[in-house]
This record gives C-alpha cells, sequence and structure tokens, in this order.
C-alpha cells in the first residue's frame, strides 16, 4: 500500500470513529441520528438521479439490508446511551468481521485459513478482556448486549450488501437506493418528537449533520482507496479505528479504566487484521 493510499484510509479509520464520537456525545442522540440520516438518504437520492436503477434480483436485499440498518441505528442509540464509546465501538466493530467469517463457512463453505481462526480467537480473546476487565463488573450489562447485538446487525447488513451489490449491476444504484430509504429514519424520529412535544434543537440539529457528511466522506475515501490499493490491506488498515475511538473515549470522554480499554480495542485490530489478510472473508 503507498503512502498516500494508507494515509487515505487512517483518515478514513479517523472519521468514522469521530462520527461515532458525535453520537456517544450528543444530548439528543435520536436528533442526531435522525440527521446523520437525512444526511445519507440526501446523498443517495444525488446516487439514484447519476446511477442505473439496480436489477431485480438485488431488490430483496435492499429492503433487507434496509430494515437492518433501521435495526443499527436503534441498537445505536441503545449502547451509546447505556455503555462508553472504547466499550461499545470495539466490541461493535470487533464482533462484525469475525461474525461474517464465521457466517461466510457456515452459509456458503468459504474455507476458514489457519490466520482467520486465529484472528477470530483474537478478537474473541480482546472482546473478552474488554467485557470482564476490571471495573467492568460495575458498567451497565446492557451496554454489552447492546454492543454485542450491534456487532450481529452489521455482520448481516454486510452479508445482505455483498451478494446485493453484486447482483444489482450499478454498486451506485445500489447504494443510493439504501441511502434513500434511510429516510424513514428521519420520518419516525420527527413524528415521535412532535408526538410527544420534544423541542427540537437547531444546534444538535446542525451537529448531527456534520456528523453524516463525516459518515459519507469516509465511506468515500474508503471506497477510492479500494481502487488503489488492496482490498484486504484497506479494510485491515480501516479497522485501526477501534484503537482510534478507545482513545477518543478515553482522552475526550474520560472514559475509566483506560489501560485495558486500548490494549483490549490493539488486541480487537490486531484479529481483524488477521481476518482482513487471511483471504477468510
Amino acid at each position: 500500500m503507498s503512502s498516500f493510499a494508507l494515509t487515505l484510509v487512517l483518515t478514513a479509520a479517523v472519521l468514522h470513529a469521530s462520527w461515532n464520537a458525535v453520537v456517544k456525545a450528543a444530548s439528543d442522540r435520536s436528533l442526531t441520528i435522525a440527521a446523520i440520516a437525512t444526511v445519507n438518504a440526501v446523498a443517495g437520492l444525488t446516487l439514484i438521479l447519476f446511477s442505473d436503477t439496480p436489477a431485480p434480483a438485488s431488490w430483496p436485499f435492499i429492503a433487507a439490508s434496509a430494515v437492518l440498518h433501521y435495526v443499527y441505528y436503534a441498537l445505536m442509540f441503545h449502547a451509546y446511551r447505556l455503555g462508553d464509546l472504547s466499550q461499545v465501538y470495539p466490541i461493535s466493530r470487533g464482533v462484525a468481521p469475525a461474525l461474517v467469517a464465521m457466517g461466510a463457512y457456515l452459509l456458503i463453505g468459504e474455507t476458514l485459513s489457519p490466520l482467520a481462526i486465529a484472528g477470530l480467537l483474537t478478537v474473541s480473546a480482546g472482546i473478552g478482556f474488554l467485557a470482564f476487565q476490571r471495573g467492568a463488573a460495575h458498567a451497565d450489562r446492557r451496554a454489552l448486549v447492546a454492543a454485542i447485538m450491534l456487532g450481529l446487525t452489521i455482520a448481516a447488513y454486510s452479508v445482505a450488501d455483498g451478494i446485493g451489490v453484486r447482483w444489482a449491476g450499478d454498486p451506485f444504484g445500489y447504494i443510493g437506493w439504501l441511502s434513500l430509504l434511510e429516510s424513514p429514519v428521519v420520518i419516525a424520529v420527527l413524528a415521535m418528537r412532535r408526538r410527544n412535544n420534544i423541542e427540537f434543537d437547531r444546534r444538535t440539529f446542525m451537529l448531527g449533520l456534520i456528523g453524516g457528511v463525516v459518515s459519507i466522506a469516509a465511506y468515500g475515501i474508503v471506497l477510492y482507496a479500494k481502487t488503489i490499493a488492496p482490498i484486504g490491506a484497506v479494510s485491515a488498515v480501516r479497522e485501526s479505528g477501534v484503537i482510534i475511538a478507545a482513545l477518543i473515549g478515553v482522552l475526550m470522554f474520560g472514559e475509566r479504566p483506560w489501560q485495558g480499554r486500548i490494549i483490549s480495542a490493539i488486541i480487537v485490530a490486531g484479529g481483524v487484521i488477521m481476518l482482513a489478510f487471511s483471504g477468510g472473508h
């Protein structure tokens, strides 16, 4: 990987961890998530206007992925309400690739190499260490459950998108429709707030819009990087975001105990790197 590509992917990792930090730090997370979904929907509509309509075979996967993204937003809301960024992010991002690798083996018989098996064990060890280290007993165990379920959801829509985008014909059309279908999240959140007479805070919504732009930028940078560098290497470096999220949580939010969280994030990132280079998923 060239130094330029490496810089791009590291930038994307920082951006992805940062928009998750925006959700964690927000005083009104539901409004922040609605704003992020708004940016995604607008970006999706823009892509649709300049892309071909996805092939019929891909629409069931678009529908399934859209529903899974609704679940993703709900779980993200609860996970960051209950838990710390330095716990939730490494667990959810670490669980996802491990589950994708296992799912590929169980569902389509994709063989796991010894390096992939080592990666799965390393990710599991890092998550286990994060969950049961000193001080974790005082954390809300519901946050751990929500983070694991969040990782499961990420894995599920990753598999659906991996199949669907291949059958779509035009990947940008697929991404466009999938992003546009995030608009019900915005409608549902705003309708619920209006029904319950919850004040609309423009400053929070604007912060969420910035988070949405950062999210789109991170995704776009990774897509571009995959055109100029090996996909496995891009995926590996991208998951350095778990270390960045742990650092943000410890340094900016004062989350403790910090030593174990940083060590756990490094272990999880190491396991994901093994998975990325193993060719096992």
